[in-house]
């Protein structure tokens, strides 16, 4: 079993533990009524867009997300909360500097002994979800269980959907696919990039992701016999018709939205061991990205 299986298989637990011991970190996470931006590289900036849409949702105060390297230097936030596994990305270390200060920061990291300690005004550990893989899996979805159970929206249900992800086949005929397109609406839209993002690093897939109703101005045109269409969340009306009509595969979620992610994780790396290919070895990555001065 590679690591990223290992890692993978274990989401459902760590889940449990992070939505249990989300009450102790509340001062340090985002109070209702702050205005607040999350910012991430690569898997974590995808979570930091699901985690700003649910707290919209819920009415907790204006909430943006950002690539760390984006952020938008002269806008003025009450916390601005990083998502960093490694605590070592050098975009995500540069911008928690630079708002020493001025900005209350928070930092989600997986290893507290790293130099994210000295730049982050707060730390939120969750040491028990760090990875060997360099391909993430539990750790963001682990983060994004906190967060969620932080805004009172976790509910027994998403483990228990998360088991079911892991233990049910794959759709069929699903693996075979030459084409994958990953669809959300409100906060699964960073859910599905997610997705895409998971299959192009451990299987060197042909992926892309779209907002639900964006994927009907233009993107359809490329889904025919032998693609995938994989929806998280409920699709808008008629969407699953009109794929259809394409000749593509329809792939329709059933489960809890960040259960659903575990079941893309799986054709990853189903995908990937069908083309010969390492998933604990994906093609010019690191496990972090750290640039030389």
């Amino acid at each position: 079993m590679t690591h990223v299986e290992d890692e993978l298989n274990s989401q459902p637990a760590c889940w449990v533990r992070a939505a249990d011991g989300a009450a102790e970190h509340r001062p340090v996470l985002p109070a209702p009524g702050e205005r607040v931006a999350i910012v991430g590289c690569g898997t974590s900036y995808f979570m930091a867009q699901a985690v700003a849409a649910l707290r919209e949702e819920a009415g907790q105060g204006e909430t943006d997300a950002f690539a760390a390297s984006e952020f938008p230097s002269a806008r003025r936030y009450d916390r601005v909360v990083a998502l960093t596994r490694s605590g070592t990305t050098t975009e995500v270390l540069d911008l928690l500097a630079a708002l020493k200060g001025r900005t209350r920061t928070t930092a989600l990291t997986a290893d507290p002994a790293t130099p994210v300690r000295e730049v982050a005004d707060a730390l939120v550990v969750l040491d028990f979800a760090d990875e060997r893989s360099v391909v993430q899996t539990r750790f963001a979805t682990t983060a994004l269980t906190l967060l969620r159970a932080h805004l009172g929206l976790h509910t027994d249900r998403v483990a228990e959907d998360a088991r079911t992800a892991l233990a049910q086949p794959l759709p069929q005929g699903l693996p075979d696919c030459g084409q994958f397109t990953f669809l959300g609406r409100g906060w699964t839209v960073g859910l599905a990039s997610e997705a895409a993002l998971k299959m192009r690093e451990a299987a060197l897939a042909w992926t892309e992701a779209y907002p639900a109703m964006e994927y009907r101005h233009g993107p359809i045109s490329v889904s025919t016999g032998g693609t995938a269409t994989w929806m998280f969340g409920t699709a808008p009306d008629g969407l699953a018709r009109q794929v259809r009509d394409t000749g593509a595969l329809w792939v329709e979620g059933t489960l809890d939205p960040l259960a659903e992610l575990v079941r893309a994780q799986r054709l990853a790396v189903t995908v990937a061991a069908a083309r010969g290919l390492d998933p604990d070895r994906p093609r010019h990555l690191t496990r972090s990205v750290v640039l030389e001065p």
